[in-house]
């Protein structure tokens, strides 16, 4: 059977309640500029609200004007969506806990192996996460490069989860696998 190969993650929609309570978060609180609105074309009571979460891809949102804020948390069940992550550098990693503070916004973080954690919901009880891995993919390669060899490195060792010896080793197998220039031919 013939796969259908994705290439990416394209967006992502999510259900929230006003314009202003969707734009006051993505783009207030997040810093995603917020692109167009139109309508929902599979719904006329909804608006269709588009965000730049700073990939070029996009966030949307289907908003109408009579609802409210949820203010609770978003279902946690079979099909539902449990977080979302965005992908934070690290200097913005360190500084996110002083601006929720100050904004007296929830939070709490995690130390995931591989990768740094910030999470805080929406005003609809979505949680979102921040997310900022501990090691950058060495040119020529990609972020799940660099996961999928220290994830292969964790299995060979028997360890628990990805810790940041596995990933500096990942780094340097994957650096030998690069095409080098003979020493005998190096430029001095």
């Amino acid at each position: 059977m013939k796969k259908i190969q994705v290439q990416g993650l394209h967006h992502i929609t999510i259900v929230g309640s006003t314009k202003q309570s969707a734009v006051d978060f993505w783009q207030g609180l997040l810093g995603m500029p917020f692109i167009f609105e139109q309508p929902n074309l599979g719904n006329p009571e909804e608006n269709h609200l588009y965000f730049d979460p700073g990939d070029g891809r996009l966030l949307t949102v289907f908003t109408n004007e009579t609802r409210q804020d949820a203010g609770r948390p978003a279902p946690r069940e079979i099909g539902s969506v449990d977080h979302i992550a965005f992908n934070v550098s690290r200097v913005t990693f360190k500084e996110v806990p002083a601006r929720l503070s100050d904004r007296g916004i929830e939070f709490y973080e995690r130390d995931r192996g591989f990768m740094d954690s910030i999470y805080l919901k929406d005003a609809n009880g979505l949680t979102v996460e921040l997310a900022c891995y501990k090691f950058q993919a060495p040119e020529g390669f990609r972020d799940a490069d660099v996961l999928t060899q220290a994830h292969r490195l964790r299995g060979e060792r028997g360890d628990h989860h990805i810790a940041e010896e596995h990933l500096a080793d990942a780094i340097e197998l994957l650096m030998q696998t690069r095409d080098r220039m003979p020493s005998s031919t190096a430029v001095d």
